[in-house]
C-alpha cells in the first residue's frame, strides 16, 4: 500500500540469541537426538519436538514487536522472529534427518528478553538438497472434500549459502445443522417457545503459502539471512435458516454469507557480525494485508412481506515494519549483556460501505461510513543481563521502556496521543539436582494493540454490532509466575506453572456514545477497564508405560485452567473476562506396537469459555460431549508414512445460548435463543515423505 515504510533488509527467521556456538552443546541441557525418537519414525523436526516428553510449543497471541519472545523455540540458538510463521510451521520444514539433536535448555540461560522455563533449541544442518512433504485428503459431511492439500518445503546448501523453498496449500472445510428455539413472554422464569429454526451452516476456504528464504555464512564470522512469504486466504461462508411457528408452519426464510480475497506479504532479513568485543545485529521486517470482505443477509417472509436484502462491504489496508538493532556482549564468570533499540511504524486503513435493497436483484448504497486511519510510531530500548548466582541458581534481568505515538483519523474526529511505558522483566532459575529445575519470573508487560478496535464493524447476521474506539490503548500488566520441570527418566515428565497476572486497561467491551444520533443513545465496542486480574495453572506431562510391560505405549496430558476478574462495565457485577477459557484438557494415548511399522492411538479434549457479555446480550457457547479423535499409522508404505484419522467419536454438538434483555442486562430478559448443531465426522488421510 501507499503507506509504507522499511528502515533495512528485513529479519530471517532468526533473531538474535549470544550465544553459543550451535554445534556446541549448552551447559546443563537435556539433549535429544534423531534415536531418542525412533519408534515414532519422525519426518519433520516437528515430529521430533511433539513428542519430547513434558515440553510442547507454547502459545503465541500476537507479539509487540520483536523484543518480547513468546514462542519457546530456537532454531541453531536463535530466535525464530517471523511475524506470519508460528514455530510449527518452521520446524515442519526442517527434515528430521537434517536435526544433530535438540537442546532443552532454560529460558534465564539465554539473553531473550521475556523467555523464561523450557525452551527446545533446534540444532540443524542441511547437506546438498533435501525437503519433506504431506499431503491430505479429507472428507467432511455435506460438504465437498479437499483434496488439494499439501505442503512441500526443499532445503539446499551450496558451500555458504543455504536455501529453503515451501509452497503449502490448505482447503478449510467445516459443516454443521440444527435447530434453534427462540423463546419470550417470560413468566416465573419460564418462556413460551414463540417460533423455532433449522439451520444449515458451511464454510469453504482456500489458503495458499509461498514462502522462502536465503542464509549466508562466510568463513569470516558474518550471517546474513532473508525470508520472504506470501499469502492467499479466500473463505466463503454460508448459513440458512428456515423459521417455523411453533407448530411446525413455516414462516420465513434467510441466508447469510460471509466472503473475504484477503492477502498479506512479509520480507524480512538480518545481517550479523562481530564488532568489538560482541556482535552486532541488525534487523528488520516489512509486513502488508489487503482485506476486502463482503457480508450479505437476505430473506422474507414465505408470502412475501418483510423482504430484507442487506449488505455490508469493508475494505481494509494493513502494515508492519520494523527495525530493530542488538548488541550482544559475554562477560567473566557465565555472564551476557545484551542492548537493544526498535522502532516499529503501524497502519490500518479501512473504508466501508453498506447497502439495501427492497428486491433480491438490486441493491442502493444507504451509508458510506467514513474512511478511518490509525498510525502508530514506536521506539523501545532494553538492557538484558544474564549472570550465574552459584553453580545451581542464574538470574536473567531485562530493563526497558518504550515510547509510542498513537494518531487515529476520521471525517468525524482525529486525535494524536503520547506514552511513555516501562517494561521489563527478571527470571531466576534454580537447578535443583539433574532432574529438577524451579523458575520463577516477574515481567511488566504491554499488550499489542488491535487497530480493528478503532473501527465500527456492522453483524448483518446477529445485530451484534460494534462502534469504534479512537480512545482505546493497548493494556499493561504486572505476570508473576512459578514453574516446576521434573524428569523422570524412562516414566516420563512434566511442566507445571501456576501464574498470576495484574491488569491495567484491560481491553472489553464497554458503553460507547454512537456518533450523530440522540445523545442518550448508548451503544458498545472495544474500550478499557481500568483494573482487572487473573490466576491460572498449566500442566504439561508424559507417561510412559515401558515400566510397566506395555512397550511403546504413552501417554500425553495437558491441562489449562485460570480464573479471571473484571468489574462488568455495564452492571458493575465481577465476571469472568469476556469469551475468557476457564478451563481446557487434553489426553493423548498412543501405541507403537514393537517390532512393526504399526502405531494406533485415541485423542479426547474438553474445554469450557466464558460468556461474552454485551449491553443487552449474553451470548455462551459449549461443546458439552467434548472432542475426540483416533488414528492408526503405518510407518513405511513404499517409504511413506501413512496415517489414517477419524474424528468426532463422541458425535459432539455445539451448543449455543443467545439471551437478549431489555434495555440492558440490568433489566429483564426479552428473549432467549437455544441452538444446539451437529456436525457430524471428519475423515482424514496424510501422507508423509521427506527426502
Amino acid at each position: 500500500m501507499k503507506y509504507t515504510f522499511l528502515a533495512g533488509l528485513l529479519v530471517s527467521l532468526p533473531l538474535s540469541v549470544h550465544a553459543q556456538e550451535p554445534d556446541q552443546p549448552s551447559d546443563g541441557a537435556r539433549t535429544f537426538t534423531i534415536a531418542d525418537f525412533e519408534q515414532f519414525a519422525p519426518r519433520t523436526a516437528l515430529d521430533m519436538v511433539r513428542q519430547i516428553p513434558g515440553f510442547s510449543i507454547s502459545r503465541s497471541d500476537g507479539q509487540r514487536g520483536f523484543g518480547q519472545a513468546q514462542e519457546n523455540i530456537l532454531i541453531n540458538g536463535q530466535r525464530i522472529s517471523s511475524k506470519s510463521t508460528g514455530a510449527a510451521e518452521v520446524l515442519s520444514r526442517i527434515p528430521a534427518t537434517n536435526v544433530e539433536r535438540i537442546e532443552l535448555v532454560e529460558g534465564a540461560n539465554l539473553d531473550i528478553p521475556g523467555l523464561s522455563g523450557q525452551v527446545a533449541n533446534v540444532i540443524a544442518t542441511a547437506n546438498g538438497v533435501s525437503g519433506t512433504w504431506t499431503y491430505r485428503q479429507r472428507f467432511r459431511e455435506n460438504l465437498p472434500p479437499a483434496l488439494d492439500w499439501f505442503e512441500v518445503s526443499v532445503n539446499g546448501q551450496n558451500g555458504a549459502l543455504g536455501w529453503t523453498l515451501g509452497v503449502e496449500t490448505e482447503p478449510g472445510r467445516g459443516a454443521s445443522a440444527g435447530r434453534e428455539d427462540v423463546f419470550e413472554n417470560f413468566t416465573n422464569g419460564t418462556g413460551e417457545l414463540v417460533r423455532y429454526r433449522e439451520e444449515e451452516f458451511t464454510f469453504i476456504a482456500d489458503f495458499v503459502n509461498i514462502n522462502g528464504s536465503l542464509n549466508w555464512k562466510p568463513a569470516n564470522g558474518h550471517i546474513a539471512n532473508l525470508n520472504a512469504e506470501y499469502n492467499l486466504w479466500e473463505p466463503d461462508q454460508r448459513e440458512t435458516t428456515s423459521t417455523f411457528a411453533p407448530d411446525g408452519t413455516l414462516l420465513s426464510q434467510s441466508v447469510f454469507q460471509f466472503k473475504e480475497n484477503e492477502w498479506n506479504s512479509e520480507v524480512s532479513g538480518d545481517y550479523e557480525l562481530d564488532l568489538g568485543p560482541g556482535r552486532f545485529k541488525l534487523i528488520g521486517l516489512q509486513r502488508n494485508e489487503h482485506s476486502p470482505t463482503r457480508a450479505k443477509s437476505f430473506g422474507a417472509n414465505v408470502d412475501g412481506t418483510n423482504l430484507r436484502n442487506n449488505i455490508f462491504d469493508s475494505t481494509t489496508d494493513e502494515s508492519e515494519s520494523i527495525l530493530r538493532g542488538e548488541y550482544n556482549l559475554t562477560g567473566a564468570n557465565n555472564s551476557d549483556w545484551q542492548f537493544s533499540l526498535e522502532g516499529a511504524f503501524n497502519t490500518l486503513e479501512n473504508e466501508q460501505q453498506r447497502f439495501t435493497g427492497t428486491t433480491f436483484d438490486a441493491v442502493t448504497e444507504v451509508a458510506a461510513n467514513p474512511a478511518v486511519r490509525v498510525e502508530e510510531k514506536r521506539g523501545e530500548a532494553f538492557i538484558t543481563h544474564g549472570r550465574q548466582l552459584t553453580k545451581d541458581l542464574r538470574l536473567q534481568t531485562s530493563l526497558g521502556v518504550e515510547q509510542s505515538e498513537i494518531m487515529s483519523e476520521s471525517v468525524q474526529a482525529s486525535q494524536t496521543r503520547r506514552f511513555t511505558r516501562p517494561k521489563g522483566s527478571a527470571s531466576l532459575a534454580w537447578t535443583m539436582n539433574d532432574k529438577t529445575t524451579i523458575n520463577a519470573s516477574i515481567a511488566r508487560e504491554v499488550g499489542q494493540l488491535n487497530f480493528f478496535d478503532f473501527v465500527s464493524n456492522v453483524d448483518l447476521n446477529r445485530g451484534d454490532d460494534n462502534a469504534g474506539n479512537i480512545d482505546i490503548v493497548p493494556d499493561q500488566r504486572w505476570r508473576l509466575g512459578l514453574e516446576v520441570e521434573r524428569d523422570f527418566g524412562s516414566w516420563g515428565a512434566v511442566t507445571a506453572e501456576v501464574f498470576g497476572e495484574q491488569i491495567e486497561d484491560l481491553g472489553e467491551l464497554v458503553p460507547i456514545a454512537i456518533p450523530n444520533t440522540d445523545p442518550q443513545r448508548i451503544g458498545e465496542g472495544p474500550g478499557n477497564i481500568d483494573t482487572a486480574s487473573r490466576f491460572g495453572i498449566e500442566i504439561d506431562g508424559t507417561i510412559k508405560f515401558d515400566n510397566l510391560g506395555w512397550n511403546g505405549a504413552q501417554l500425553e496430558y495437558e491441562l489449562f485452567a485460570q480464573d479471571t476478574f473484571v468489574d462488568d462495565p455495564f452492571t458493575g457485577e465481577t465476571r469472568d473476562f469476556n469469551g475468557n477459557t476457564i478451563y481446557f484438557y487434553e489426553l493423548n494415548f498412543r501405541h507403537d506396537i514393537p517390532k512393526t511399522d504399526w502405531a494406533w492411538g485415541i485423542n479426547y479434549e474438553r474445554f469450557e469459555d466464558a460468556p461474552v457479555f454485551r449491553r443487552n446480550v449474553r451470548r455462551y457457547f459449549t461443546q458439552p460431549q467434548g472432542f475426540s479423535w483416533a488414528f492408526i499409522e503405518h510407518k513405511d508404505v513404499f517409504g511413506m508414512t501413512a496415517s489414517l484419522f477419524y474424528a468426532n467419536l463422541t458425535d459432539s454438538d455445539d451448543d449455543f445460548q443467545r439471551i437478549e434483555y431489555t434495555p440492558d442486562r440490568n433489566g429483564t430478559i426479552r428473549q432467549i435463543e437455544d441452538r444446539s448443531r451437529n456436525f457430524g465426522g471428519i475423515l482424514t488421510l496424510r501422507l508423509q515423505g521427506s527426502f
